[in-house]
């Protein structure tokens, strides 16, 4: 492992829910020297300011965290924001650590990178071998060609940028919008609500069947931290030139029935759960394979009920009165 705790850091979307976790995962590392701005400070669209930014501040590593983020409704009604405020930020914040004789970047990207019908668990060797899921498809594509920008900088100049695609991350500082938050989130905030009005049923949409995979993004701090720090041979010798990008998480899914029963656990809702079949699954599965990172020598250590707790802790912390 390489550790230089008195290099310069950007972490480009310190106020999300993964730039926040990744912040406060350097912070108890050590280092001494991270840099953030918000949009108030720095408007990652504008790549004038984004160049300055870079040519200002001497920065040695960047952590890309930084995104146009939502849910099935929000991906669905604003597919034109969603590829290209995602593709401008990206490519400015690449092109500008280039420019700046920037050495190593971290870039997340995200599951949905693979094809709808991927074989389970999905392999990092399933990228670009079949048609996407439509309704995120523009964000997909957008995640894609940043992992195509990091690999491309490395073989013409020598780069060192680096890909992880998380899995569904959920926890402190998630959106908990009602209407563009995803399912972890959103049963938190339902079951939460029907304990605070009495309410006996909660209804869930679909069968509750299909399989899903969740990470807390503390962990996701973690193995983005792990992977920046792999020495650079350890890196390349365990991925492709084209096909460079670390899949990251749990290995271990669990039902959408499962899930909501964990959750009604957690809130203290002790009524019925009623699913909605007239309502959409989505894939039957969805399940990363994590060999890579694993063989690399990192793994998840936050159960699922112990950070969805977490995860309800900081909600009620911190929105018990949001109405989105």
């Amino acid at each position: 492992m390489s550790r230089d705790l008195n290099q310069r850091i950007f972490v480009a979307g310190h106020r999300g829910m993964v730039g926040s976790a990744i912040f406060r995962s350097l912070q108890t590392a050590g280092y001494r020297d991270i840099l953030c701005a918000g949009r108030d400070e720095l408007d990652l669209l504008d790549q004038r300011a984004v160049r300055d930014y870079f040519s200002e501040n001497k920065i040695d590593q960047v952590y890309l965290a930084a995104a146009k983020v939502g849910g099935i409704q929000a991906n669905n009604n604003f597919p034109a924001e969603f590829i290209y405020e995602n593709l401008i930020i990206e490519a400015n914040v690449i092109q500008a650590a280039h420019q700046s004789d920037v050495q190593r970047l971290l870039f997340l990207g995200s599951s949905c990178i693979y094809p709808k019908h991927a074989e389970q668990p999905m392999k990092e060797q399933a990228l670009l071998t079949g048609t996407l899921e439509p309704t995120n498809e523009p964000y997909a594509i957008a995640k894609i060609a940043g992992i195509k920008l990091c690999e491309s900088y490395n073989r013409q100049y020598g780069r060192d940028y680096r890909s992880v695609m998380p899995t569904n991350l959920y926890g402190p500082h998630d959106n908990y919008h009602p209407e563009n938050s995803h399912v972890i989130p959103a049963l938190l905030r339902r079951f939460h609500e029907a304990v605070r009005s009495g309410i006996a049923e909660v209804v869930i949409w679909g069968s509750g069947d299909p399989m899903r995979e969740f990470l807390h993004v503390d962990d996701m701090a973690a193995a983005s931290i792990y992977v920046m720090e792999l020495e650079t041979r350890v890196y390349q010798e365990s991925t492709l030139p084209m096909l460079s990008h670390i899949n990251v998480g749990t290995g271990v899914d669990c039902t959408i029935r499962q899930l909501a029963e964990t959750i009604a656990k957690v809130t203290g809702f002790q009524g019925s759960l009623r699913f909605d079949s007239s309502k959409p699954d989505g894939s039957p599965r969805k399940l990363m394979d994590v060999s890579r990172l694993r063989s690399l020598g990192w793994e998840a250590t936050i159960g699922l009920e112990d950070g969805l707790r977490d995860a309800y802790l900081w909600f009620v912390d911190n929105q018990l009165d949001a109405r989105g």
